[in-house]
């Protein structure tokens, strides 16, 4: 059940608009855009992402942006919890970077992306007691209770749809999931495992 929990924080979520693993089935171009229209500006988002769990809130959504021939893709979400589910309702603001080293295309409609790593940093607004200042002494909590990261693994499977025809651009749906943990689950297994109610001093 540690173990579980300490390095297996599992959570399953959804992406819909354009997210970065859409390609050309033949290459790794996006497809060509109509004559007279501009590129794309680059602060203008290449997807968009809706998930679930994942310690990023019980719902989240937000944006992203693709690079290194969309190997890499960059989200930024703001996640909510209800108060009935955490004690105080839970704003949270986060940050995922992630790489997939290769696709698999199935026909001309699917894609798979077997492999997704990466790493998360998210922040949490609205932790229990942030209203009553000094309840605690600064020390009183040896971790941070506003602030998380820690590795990401995933893969995802993507349906490709016809590009927009004003623009050319393409277009997906994708479903992925993603296993994690958090520095905070890593510290409290290592401590666990080695008899120790956190760090010492």
């Amino acid at each position: 059940m540690l173990l579980l929990s300490a390095l297996l924080l599992a959570g399953l979520h959804a992406v819909a608009g354009t997210p970065p693993d859409t390609v050309a089935v033949a290459a790794d171009k996006p497809a060509p855009r109509a004559a007279g229209r501009p590129e794309r500006p680059w602060y203008r988002p290449t997807h968009l992402a809706l998930q679930t769990g994942g310690g990023l809130g019980m719902v989240a959504a937000g944006a992203g942006y693709e690079f290194g021939k969309n190997r890499l893709e960059t989200d930024v979400l703001i996640g909510y919890v209800p108060k009935y589910y955490a004690g105080s309702t839970l704003s949270l603001a986060s940050l995922k970077f992630m790489y997939s080293p290769f696709r698999l295309p199935v026909g001309n409609k699917l894609q798979v992306v077997p492999l997704t790593v990466g790493a998360y940093f998210s922040y949490t607004h609205g932790t229990l007691n942030d209203e009553l200042k000094g309840q605690y002494s600064s020390d009183y909590y040896w971790f941070s209770t506003d602030t998380r990261y820690g590795p990401l693994l995933g893969s995802r499977l993507t349906f490709l749809a016809p590009a927009v025809a004003a623009t050319g651009q393409p277009r997906k749906i994708s479903l992925y999931y993603e296993l994690g943990s958090n520095d905070l689950y890593l510290a409290s297994y290592l401590n666990n495992r080695n008899a120790g109610a956190g760090p010492e001093g």
